[in-house]
């Protein structure tokens, strides 16, 4: 498997849903939560189809899988 940067990079972001988002991309609520705060730059590593009907319009890929843009994995 070769390296790749990554599927995007941006800051954490929230909407008036509640929901943290980075670019078009819906992030794991829980993730951030407990490891991020808003502002943050990430890389997101990987994202899936958005699992949830509510937010799947306004974001139809989601991802648990960044980190922080600065840190080495």
């Amino acid at each position: 498997m070769s390296k790749e940067k990554g599927v995007y990079t941006g800051i954490i972001e929230k909407d008036e849903n509640g929901n943290y988002f980075c670019g078009e991309y819906l992030l794991d609520y829980q993730h951030v939560e407990k490891n991020f705060k808003l502002g943050d730059e990430i890389n997101i590593k990987s994202v899936i189809a958005n699992p949830s009907d509510k937010s799947y319009n306004q974001y139809p890929k989601k991802s648990r899988n960044f980190f922080l843009a600065n840190q080495k994995e």
